[in-house]
């Protein structure tokens, strides 16, 4: 359970504010929520931290906890069997051989091995971009249950799957998914603390029929929540898009009965100049994923331009066998040099802004209050060792914090004013445990 009250002490913080670095800081956090930051004298005389448990971060600077906006769990159990493979032979090799084996258990297992793996590199909010459902909910409950004991904060992104091409576990008619999104929803309604959400997730147009994606997107409307979906990720899916269509697809799914303002776009690497112009005009999101485009050659999103035109934008990490890694610190350097040899500019993106992609606007665009250490936002920390070498020298410490950052130097991690991360280690689940339950469950994969 989260204490009641935490005060969380460090020598130095970011805070996301976009004020730079701070000396001296402490937080205090009442059920899980910020409710005062600042000097540590000034904070600890406040009658509510009276009776708080504290926390001392000395040698240490805190930063909001990292946010994934787009992730596939279960996919960390495939990482190494697909690597260097064309994307759809990666996709039929690994992907589609291995995951209908899966069953809730197994679910809960890459739960735990691909969540617990992203506390150690500080990210505390994941959105877990879930398609392996199986027509029903057992699967994503199991995945969420593993958030849980991790002490985890998860968005479930359940998948609104029909092409007939892919794997019968991944697959649901339109009313069946209504109906389990729907059920799945209620059962982890959840507003107060944010823990857990169900947010909808058409898979893409080549795996969601039109009438899957408006089914996706009005249960988003429904439920109050915005909705996630693949696009042009790779130019093969902006061919396909206009041959079905007509259309480029920003504008294919704009012509849908949608609601692009609650809409989460995942990659657009392949987005023209008036797909980016038309998410921005609607109020549309992106989800960008660096080093996934980058390892399976997807091409580069035009990220620079999308900020310039007010887009939301959080980093993501995508699956585990589709980069390899699931540190958000690494995607805000990805995301950093990618844009900046694609225009071989030097001062295209600058590192501020590429952490705050990871932090502040991605709680943004989950639309949750994550990602910045102000009132009002939960209680969600990261601490860094100040004495560790890639934080040297200290004077721009964001900066480093985004080009230099080795995951050595992240020690402690804080969700809702809890600890689940002391000393790097995990604090709810053994490392060996998830260890011992990898090793079973992917005894004799392996590549062709």
């Amino acid at each position: 359970m989260t204490a009641p009250s935490v005060l969380v002490t460090a020598d130095r913080a970011i805070t996301g504010d976009g004020r730079g670095t701070r000396g001296p800081t402490s937080v205090l956090a009442i059920d899980g929520a910020i409710v005062a930051v600042g000097d540590p004298l000034e904070v600890a005389a406040l009658p509510a931290a009276t009776g708080a448990e504290r926390i001392d971060w000395s040698r240490r600077a805190l930063v909001p906890g990292t946010v994934n906006t787009h992730n596939h769990s279960f996919q960390s159990l495939l990482r190494g069997i697909g690597d260097d493979l064309p994307f759809l032979a990666w996709r039929d090799r690994a992907l589609y051989r291995y995951s209908p084996r899966l069953g809730a258990e197994d679910m809960a297992t890459a739960a735990l091995f691909a969540f617990g793996e992203m506390l150690l590199h500080g990210v505390t909010t994941v959105c877990d971009f879930y398609y392996l459902n199986a027509q029903g909910n057992d699967h994503a409950s199991a995945t969420i249950e593993a958030a849980k004991r991790l002490g985890m904060r998860i968005v479930l992104a359940r998948c609104f799957y029909d092409w007939d091409g892919a794997p019968v576990a991944y697959r649901e008619t339109v009313p069946q998914a209504i109906t389990n999104y729907q059920a799945l929803h209620t059962r982890y309604r959840d507003k107060a603390r944010h823990l857990v959400t169900i947010q909808p997730a058409p898979h893409s147009q080549h795996g969601a029929s039109a009438a899957m994606i408006e089914a996706g997107a009005g249960c988003a409307a429904d439920a109050g929540e915005p909705w996630h979906i693949h696009l042009a990720e790779e130019k093969w899916q902006v061919e396909q898009s206009l041959e079905r269509t007509g259309k480029r697809p920003i504008h294919a799914v704009g012509s849908l009965q949608v609601d692009l303002a609650s809409m989460i776009a995942v990659h657009g690497c392949w987005f023209d100049e008036s797909e980016r112009a038309m998410l921005a005009d609607r109020g549309g999101s992106l989800a960008y994923c660096p080093g996934s485009n980058m390892f399976l050659g997807d091409g580069v999103t035009d990220l620079v331009d999308l900020v310039a035109r007010g887009v939301r934008v959080g980093l993501g990490s995508d699956g585990g066998c589709s980069n390899n890694r699931v540190s958000v610190f690494d995607e805000m350097r990805m995301a950093a040099l990618l844009q900046k040899v694609h225009r071989t500019d030097g001062q295209a993106i600058d590192a501020e802004t590429c952490f705050a992609l990871g932090t502040r606007t991605a709680g943004e665009v989950l639309r949750l209050p994550v990602g910045k250490i102000a009132p009002g936002y939960r209680c969600d920390l990261v601490a860094l060792d100040l004495d560790d070498p890639s934080l040297w020298p200290a004077q721009a410490l964001e900066k480093n914090v985004v080009y230099a950052l080795s995951s050595r130097a992240i020690t402690d991690v804080v969700v809702d004013g809890q600890q689940v991360v002391q000393a790097r280690r995990l604090c709810n689940v053994h490392l060996d445990e998830i260890q011992a339950r990898v090793g079973e469950l992917t005894a004799g994969w392996g590549r062709d």
